[in-house]
This record gives structure tokens, sequence and C-alpha cells, in this order.
């Protein structure tokens, strides 16, 4: 029973891992190709833009919520609250979305 709960943690922690390489790399491609910084909001000219940012706020949501959670405040420190707070959040996101590549990525090969 113990050894099937540090795989589950193992699993949970790669998944995490997944989901934060792939925020923080699609993050980056973003910001080279929009040539803007990438942020939580959902911005656009007409309608295709607004998706197309929805769809970046959801991809790259958990890198985000890191970066925001780092920025210091008025008197120039960071707030440890906000770090935990943020990493707790990203974390939890980083699984959905680790999970949501690497299902698509598992059903995709069985198919071939």
């Amino acid at each position: 029973m113990g050894d099937l709960r540090v795989t589950q943690f193992l699993l949970a922690l790669f998944l995490i891992g997944i989901g934060l390489s792939v925020a923080g790399t699609g993050t980056h491609l973003y910001q080279q190709l929009a040539r803007k910084v990438a942020g939580l909001r959902v911005e656009g000219s007409n309608g295709l833009e607004n998706i197309v940012s929805l769809f970046v706020v959801f991809i790259c949501g958990p890198y985000l919520m890191l970066r925001l959670g780092m920025q210091s405040d008025s008197s120039g420190r960071v707030s440890t609250l906000n770090i935990l707070l943020a990493a707790t959040i990203a974390f939890g996101w980083s699984f959905v979305t680790g999970l949501m590549f690497v299902g698509t990525y598992i059903s995709v090969t069985q198919l071939a």
C-alpha cells in the first residue's frame, strides 16, 4: 500500500512538472511571437484574438501565477504569503494542464 502512494505522489509531481514546463515554454513562445508580455488578461480587438488570449491564459497560467507571486510590494519586499498562495494555485493549475497534455499524448500515441 505504501508503494502505491509513493507511485501516485511521483506521478503527481511528474504531471506538475509537465504542466509547468508547458506553461513556461508556451509563455515565452507567445511573448516572442506576439511581441508583448503575456499576462492574466483576455484582450483583443476581435473575437478570434479574445479566444486566442483565453487559450494562452489557460495554458500559460501556472507560469504567470508564479511570476505574479514574485512581485514586490510598494516597500520593495516580496511577501511570503503571496509566494505561497501563488505557488499553491500554480501547482494545482499545472497539475490539471499536465494531466490534460499527458492524457492527450497517451491517447494520440495509442491510436497510431
